[in-house]
């Protein structure tokens, strides 16, 4: 019996193997990937990329003109690499452009002292500069609003407690343990769940705080001062108005003020000092174009059977304002160029077609990426009456797979599989030449919020590398620390290095990525 055993549990391991041993890269992939690596590395433009799109073109709002210039030199790079069919693809309405051209704001008594602030996107500015007090004026709910009617016209109003600050003992920059990595590829068994109650939850404070911006805009404050997470001077900065000039109720010119500088405002105003300060906020609004776009390119395949399938790789090109949208997401737009770059440069065999897109809308919600798949794959909220599943359009048959980078400057570590178990064979066997750069982990799980589920959500193979969290969550994200200095530069190599493989091995391999079954149309969720 124990022979037998033996000899059982040997054919197993032979069938487990089998399938590793068929995907795994032959000798001529291992000399692209060879050639890739050396590219790479020894010839990388990531960096100087990665600084025009940060330091020249800085911040790029969707529809702002630093987003537009920024296409124009981007779309100008990958024609000098001699890609095919560069262009700009229309989507929309997105909505107004705006722009911050100007923020001064300090106090100038009982102490002069400068404010760490910026302005909200989509907000209106002073006309020029206004000198008031402060005003502290403490909303917490709805009936709060009656204590201060009357009392507001011309001030500058403080509405929010002072955010906590605890103190860290530990940095806040941090690459994954292998205890973590491999807690991560473990599958959690889901949990019950009720998200309506959060859902309830942000609705509420969001309906609160459209009743303040409308009473503070009745009232004709001269600025709505409000706190930002975070310390050491970083400022979290999205946007406080809204995009549609008709629609969207008006609203007073907001400004995110340190969480520091905030406190420390506050205070003076409870112990009833008179705070007085000055503010200069020039922003402004384009109403010229309410479309916007996204950046595509490609290398044609080589294979005639083949050349009509498509492997893309991609990233989000907007970002928020107050930093230059450098780990969110220059980073990934800057190493999906140097890839692209890389596969074109080094003239490997690519047998299907290889496009890049490059997103805008992503920080409203993933609208770029989610109107490219609806023009050309599938709409998730649409029924086919014949199946009852999706809608989908011919091109759906024809892409193979979608790769994104998302989450900073840290290096990849591997895989988020999407729940999609068929690709782990091959993909293991993929990341065998990578396993000395960090790549060794595989996970079923998901990572969220980012252009992926735009594809994912019709049913096509998209994913998102796992990398290093670094301080993205902590500082960088949507900060004003969102900067080049954040950006490492051996991380942003060894990414574009691995993209290109993975889109070189997909673009090579015979059979197209497996695929989960097509899901079912998802209802229209106005959120939150």
């Amino acid at each position: 019996m124990r022979k037998h055993a033996s000899a059982l549990a040997a054919f197993v391991v032979l069938l487990m193997v089998l399938p590793l041993a068929a995907q795994a890269p032959s000798q001529a992939d291992l000399y692209a990937i060879y050639q890739i690596k050396d590219e790479g590395f020894n010839r990388s433009q990531v960096m100087d990329i990665m600084s025009y799109l940060s330091d020249v073109y800085g911040p790029r709002l969707t529809n702002s003109p630093d987003i537009k210039e920024a296409a124009a030199w981007t779309t100008g790079k990958m024609n000098d690499w001699k890609l095919a069919n560069v262009h700009l693809e229309p989507w929309g309405p997105f909505g107004r452009g705006w722009s911050n051209e100007r923020i001064s704001a300090q106090v100038i008594s009982p102490r002069p002292f400068p404010l760490i602030a910026y302005a909200k996107a989509w907000t209106p500015g002073t006309n020029g500069p206004v000198t008031a007090d402060a005003v502290l004026a403490p909303i917490l709910k709805e009936e709060d609003i009656q204590k201060y009617r009357g009392q507001l016209k011309g001030k500058f109003i403080l509405t929010a407690a002072v955010p906590e600050n605890p103190e860290r003992f530990e940095p806040q920059a941090h690459r994954y343990t292998d205890a973590e990595l491999a807690e991560l590829a473990t599958q959690p068994v889901p949990a019950a769940q009720n998200p309506e109650d959060r859902i309830a939850q942000i609705r509420a404070q969001r309906e609160l705080n459209l009743k303040i911006q409308k009473f503070l805009v009745e009232e004709g404050v001269a600025a709505w001062i409000e706190p930002s997470r975070g310390d050491d001077g970083t400022v979290f900065v999205q946007q406080g108005g809204g995009r549609d000039k008709e629609k969207d109720p008006p609203t007073p010119p907001r400004v995110a003020v340190a969480s520091e500088n905030y406190g420390r405002i506050y205070r003076l105003l409870e112990k009833k000092k008179t705070v007085t300060m000055q503010v200069d906020i020039e922003n402004k609004f384009y109403d010229d174009d309410l479309s916007s776009f996204n950046i595509i390119g490609e290398i044609p395949g080589t294979d005639k059977a083949k050349a009509d399938e498509v492997v893309m790789l991609g990233a989000h090109f907007d970002s928020w304002h107050s930093g230059t949208g450098a780990t969110d997401n220059g980073a990934g737009s800057a190493v999906m160029l140097e890839a692209i770059r890389i596969l074109k440069t080094t003239g490997v065999k690519l047998r299907r077609t290889v496009r890049i897109g490059l997103w805008t809308g992503e920080e409203q919600g993933l609208l770029g990426s989610a109107a490219y798949v609806k023009q050309h794959f599938g709409d998730r909220n649409a029924e086919d009456p014949a199946t009852k599943l999706i809608k989908i359009l011919p091109e759906h048959a024809k892409l193979d797979a979608y790769y994104n980078i998302d989450n900073g400057t840290g290096k990849i570590r591997g895989v988020y599989l999407q729940g999609n178990g068929m690709v782990a064979p091959i993909f293991s066997a993929w990341m065998a030449p990578f396993h000395d750069l960090g790549m060794n982990t595989l996970t079923i799980r998901n990572t969220g919020g980012t252009d992926h589920l735009s594809f994912d959500g019709v049913g096509l193979p998209g994913f998102q590398f796992i990398q290093d969290p670094m301080d993205y969550d902590t500082r960088t994200h949507h900060s004003n620390m969102d900067v080049y200095e954040r950006i490492q530069e051996p991380d942003m190599r060894q990414m574009a290095v691995i993209v290109a493989s993975f889109v070189y091995l997909t673009a090579n391999r015979d059979e197209m990525i497996p695929r989960k079954p097509l899901p079912k149309p998802q209802p229209v969720r106005n959120f939150p």
